[in-house]
C-alpha cells in the first residue's frame, strides 16, 4: 500500500478509534441530550456523518467507475489540490466561527435518532469510505474529479474527497465530544 493511501487508512482507522471512545460508557440519555432545540445530540452528529459519509461516496463512484473502466492508474500521490487543500483545511477542529455553515439540507442529521442507530450508521460508513479506498487505490485518486454533491459546478477530486470525508468526520466528533461534555455535566447536575 502506498504511503498516502496507508495515511488516509491510518486517518480512518484514528477516526473510529476516536468514535468509539466517545461512544465507550456514554448513556442513551447523555448521547441524545442537546444543549438547546438548534444544536445537536452526540447521536445525531454521528448520523449527521454517516449521511454525510454516504452522499460523498454516492458522488465519488462514478467517477472511481470511469477510471478504472479507462485504465487511468495512480500517477502521484492522492492528495487535494489547491483549492480541495484549503477547503479539507477549512474543515479541521476546532471549528472557527467564520467557517460555521448550516448543513445542507441533504445531510442534516434524522430527527432525534437513537444512539446505537447512528453509532452503527457512522461505522457502517466508516467501512464503505474505507473500502473505496482500498478498491481504487491504484487508481488516479488525484487526477479523477467527481462533481461536488453539494455545491453546483465545483469538482473535487477522488483524492480531496477522500481528505474531506476525513477532515469531516474529526470536526464533528470534536463537536460530539463537546456536546459529550456538556450532556454529562447537565445530566449529573
Amino acid at each position: 500500500m502506498p504511503a498516502d493511501i496507508f495515511a488516509l487508512d491510518e486517518a480512518y482507522t484514528a477516526i473510529e478509534r476516536d468514535a468509539r471512545a466517545l461512544a465507550a460508557g456514554l448513556t442513551d440519555a447523555c448521547a441524545e441530550w442537546r444543549a438547546d432545540p438548534s444544536s445537536w445530540s452526540v447521536a445525531e452528529c454521528l448520523d449527521h456523518l454517516a449521511t454525510a459519509n454516504r452522499v460523498y461516496l454516492t458522488a465519488m463512484g462514478p467517477a472511481a467507475e470511469a477510471a478504472v473502466a479507462r485504465g487511468q492508474r495512480r500517477r502521484g500521490p492522492a492528495v487535494p489540490g489547491l483549492l480541495g487543500g484549503w477547503f479539507v483545511r477549512s474543515l479541521e477542529p476546532p471549528v472557527k466561527p467564520r467557517f460555521k455553515l448550516k448543513s445542507p439540507t441533504k445531510i442534516r442529521p434524522r430527527s432525534a435518532p437513537s444512539f446505537s442507530d447512528a453509532m452503527a450508521a457512522f461505522l457502517k460508513s466508516q467501512e464503505e469510505v474505507r473500502r473505496f479506498l482500498r478498491a481504487y487505490e491504484d487508481f488516479d485518486l488525484a487526477g479523477v474529479q467527481f462533481p461536488n454533491p453539494f455545491i453546483p459546478g465545483l469538482r473535487f477530486s477522488l483524492a480531496t474527497g477522500l481528505h474531506v470525508i476525513a477532515a469531516h468526520d474529526r470536526r464533528h466528533l470534536w463537536q460530539a465530544w463537546r456536546v459529550r461534555h456538556a450532556a454529562e455535566r447537565a445530566v449529573a447536575a
